[in-house]
This record gives structure tokens, sequence and C-alpha cells, in this order.
């Protein structure tokens, strides 16, 4: 992997994006819309959005970063880009990071405005430190970033690519803790919900909620998050087909 040549892929990405200013609202803009109907949609119970609201802090993020990133990777892809990129002097790993490193520098600007106006302009209650809740939704987007950087080899359209989302979202989204204690589920259905990533990037938010201090818990939380992501990176690096047929 070269440095430089991640730099310029990195920064060929977010020139093409400020073009694009209905992309960039929709990762800014929908993770906060989101969060802030979610709050008043509990407006007569408080408590409730204090207990769903950290959790869905760092889900909005990751779904967000999930649809963009892989429809714009496949984008590049259809439109016949990535082929002439790779026949530069342009490793697939090289390009790879060079995608999440741009896609991960707005995973930050998303989480840092989604949990400002959480916690500071819709009241969300939390025990632990902002810093901690901020961590974690940071770790969710750039997880999201990369599960959309994977998908996207897999996909012949953008229709295909919106298509991966029920399949690689929704069942995380079902067993990640969010609606029923994981504990509490049918034993085969926890053992699966152990080794998805989402329970991980809950249970972190939860033990934000409750503690005051960085517990052992939330440091295996965070580096579960950020182990898959490097994974999923890697694995999308192995897969990246130069066009699709």
């Amino acid at each position: 992997m070269n440095a430089f040549r991640v730099l310029a892929t990195a920064a060929r990405v977010l020139r093409q994006l400020r073009h694009d200013p209905r992309t960039i609202a929709l990762m800014l803009l929908v993770p906060v819309l989101m969060i802030t109907l979610l709050r008043y949609v509990f407006d007569g119970s408080p408590g409730t959005f204090d207990s769903v609201g950290a959790s869905l802090l760092g889900i909005f993020p990751l779904i967000t970063m999930f649809l963009v990133t892989s429809i714009a990777t496949l984008r590049e892809r259809t439109s016949g880009t990535l082929e002439r990129l790779l026949a530069m002097p342009l490793g697939k790993a090289d390009l790879i990071a060079g995608y999440a490193l741009a896609f991960g520098l707005l995973a930050v600007v998303q989480s840092a405005l989604a949990t400002a106006t959480a916690l500071w302009l819709l009241d969300l209650t939390v025990t632990g430190s902002p810093w901690l809740l901020l961590l974690v939704a940071l770790l969710d987007a750039l997880l999201g970033t990369a599960l959309g950087l994977f998908v996207s080899a897999f996909a012949a359209s953008e229709f295909q690519a919106v298509q991966f989302m029920p399949a690689v979202i929704f069942p995380q989204l079902l067993l990640c803790g969010l609606f029923t204690p994981r504990d509490t589920m049918q034993p085969a259905l926890e053992a699966l919900s152990d080794a998805l990533p989402m329970s991980y990037a809950v249970d972190g938010m939860n033990q934000v909620l409750r503690h005051t201090d960085m517990t052992a818990d939330f440091v295996r939380d965070a580096l579960v998050v950020a182990g898959c992501a490097l994974l999923v990176l890697v694995l999308g690096a192995a897969t990246l087909r130069r066009r699709t047929p």
C-alpha cells in the first residue's frame, strides 16, 4: 500500500462528492433528522428516548454510510472509472484505503453532528462521557463504510446494491438487542447475534448510557466493531473487481 496513492484517491473522491450536494446532505443530515424525529416520536416519554436514542445514534450512521458507499463505489465501476484507475499503478488496497479514508472523514463529521444534536439539542441523557458516545458512533459509521465497499463488489447495478441492505443490515438490526435483550432470544439466534458487529455497537452505546467510566465491556465492544470494519475492508480489497460484467 502506497500512502501517496491512498491520499490521492481520497482527495479525488472528496472532490467528486463536493459536486454532489444531495449525497453530502444524505450522509450528514439524514442521521440528524432521524434522531430528531425519534425524539419527538417519544415526546411524551423522554425516558424511552434516552434508552433507545443512544443505540440508534450508532445505527443510523451505519445504515446511511452503507447505502451511500455501496452505491458510490458501484457507480465508479459501472462508469468505467474503476477500470481506468486500476490500469494505472494503483493497487486494490490503495483504492479501497483511499475510499475508506474519504468516506471516513465524512463519517467523522456525520457522527459529530448526530451526537451533538442528540446530546445538546435533544437532551439525550447519558451517564458516561459524550466522547465515548461519539467514538462508538464513528466506529459504526466506519463499519457501514466498510460494509458498503465490500458488498458493492457483488452488485451489478445500483438497484442490486440497495437490495443488499435487507440481507446485510436488517438481520443485524433485528438481532442486535435493540428490540429485546439478546439473552432472552432463542439460543440459536442469541449465538448468531454474538457474531454480528452491530450487536457490539449497541452494547457499546449501552455501556456509555449506564456507566460513568469506560468499562472493560466497552473496550471489548469498540475493539470488535473496529476489528470487523478492518476485516471487511481487507475482504473488500480482495474481492474488488475492475468492472461489472
